[in-house]
């Protein structure tokens, strides 16, 4: 009888947890970041919930960046070799997963591209760093409210479309005004 060794967890794998610990902490791309230790991912500052093997694809995508991660690469490292599941139809829904959280369409992607029979590559740029990124936007108002400052701007626009109305209807008073001055005397 022979005996199939199982597949390695490259998530779970000696190896690469030497790797891990080596390798920098915080990869961003786009407005996207992940802090690896913590395994969370962030876009814009306010944390997505990226979970299990959503969270593993991401990690196994853009850690190969710009190659093809093939189906069966996928299947090793998101569930060990005696696990009885549908596994292409695991891994459709954990990248489909994946997309949805990054905004991402298959029609225009981004971040990560299907490669027809083959797998997934990931597209985008990643870079790495040992210290978090510096946040891209500017930081949210001080009363704590991030809507605050697009209500504001909103009424700054209404306010100046208030004043160009206000502005039409005093020229038109005034030009009915001085029309009706001079037709008085041409009317006697």
């Amino acid at each position: 009888m022979t005996s199939v060794a199982p597949c390695p967890d490259p998530f779970m794998d000696n190896e690469y947890l030497r790797e891990f610990a080596t390798s920098p902490r915080y990869v961003r791309f786009g407005p996207f970041s992940v802090d690896r230790q913590r395994q969370q991912v962030y876009r814009d500052g306010g944390k997505l919930r990226l979970q299990g093997k959503v969270y593993q694809v991401l990690l196994a995508l853009i850690e190969k960046q710009g190659e093809v991660v093939t189906r069966e690469e996928l299947r090793q490292a998101l569930w060990p070799a005696d696990t009885h599941v549908n596994y292409d139809a695991n891994v459709n829904t954990t990248v489909n997963k994946l997309r949805q959280a990054l905004g991402e369409s298959t029609e225009k992607p981004t971040y990560i591209e299907t490669v027809p029979r083959k797998g997934y590559s990931f597209i985008g740029s990643a870079e790495y760093s040992d210290a978090p990124f510096p946040r891209a936007h500017s930081a949210p108002p001080e009363n704590g409210n991030p809507h605050a400052e697009a209500g504001s701007r909103r009424w700054l626009m209404l306010v100046v479309i208030g004043l160009i109305v206000v502005g039409i209807l005093l020229g038109a008073g005034v030009a009915t005004l001085w029309i009706a001055r001079f037709e008085a005397p041409l009317g006697r």
